[in-house]
């Protein structure tokens, strides 16, 4: 499962992007679920955008239930207001969370040609590892925009390991690992699914047709 921002934003917000954010005390619930689950082991827990919630918030809460979280920063905003700082990512990872790309400009990979689409890959890559000193290997695409180019890119970069938006449950060796996000509109049912690894009929037709479609073009 995927998260954005938690509690008050400290920073304009993109279009579209309100519903993604949640309630500090949701946050904490569900992360109490999560803790809780019988299967607990099987289910990964992601953010995306580096957000300045994913250390003052997130990282506690996550640490005292004993988790682990993979971070997605975007390394366009490192040190801006509302975003994670260079100290901050460096603390994250000291805390064994996994950090990863989100890109450079949180752009749609899947509309930029080939020289902006290696900058957003390969530029943000050589940011995170010269912070961190160590190889960034996973990377999560913006607003789940990819294609058989962007995944070949991926690859190419030196990424073994792209976080998607379909949904679904992920194979945890696979090259291609779906997510989904958590809304603040999502109900408690939906939640109750998601954790459980449970998807409709419908859904998952859905899920199974729309990724081959982006793997096509």
């Amino acid at each position: 499962m995927n998260f954005h921002g938690i509690g008050t934003p400290e920073r304009a917000l993109e279009p579209g992007e309100a519903p993604f954010w949640i309630d500090e005390g949701r946050f904490r619930d569900i992360v109490g679920q999560i803790a809780a689950h019988p299967a607990r082991e099987r289910i990964r827990i992601t953010f995306d955008d580096g957000n300045r919630s994913d250390r003052t918030i997130a990282l506690p809460v996550l640490q005292a239930r004993g988790l682990r979280a993979d971070f997605f920063v975007l390394t366009g905003r490192i040190g801006q207001p509302g975003a994670l700082d260079a100290g901050d990512i460096r603390a994250m990872r000291a805390a064994g969370m996994g950090i990863g790309s989100h890109g450079v400009a949180h752009r749609h990979w899947s509309r930029l040609d080939a020289a902006a689409l290696r900058e957003e890959l390969a530029g943000s890559k050589t940011v995170l590892e010269a912070l961190l000193g160590e190889k960034v290997t996973a990377a999560a695409v913006p607003f789940g925009s990819y294609s058989r180019g962007v995944l070949a890119a991926l690859r190419d970069c030196g990424y073994d390991t792209a976080w998607t938006s379909d949904g679904g449950k992920a194979d945890p060796h696979g090259f291609l690992r779906p997510r989904t996000s958590v809304r603040s509109d999502m109900a408690p049912s939906a939640l109750t699914m998601l954790l459980d690894g449970r998807m409709s009929s419908l859904r998952h037709l859905r899920r199974v047709l729309g990724m081959a479609h982006k793997r096509l073009l």
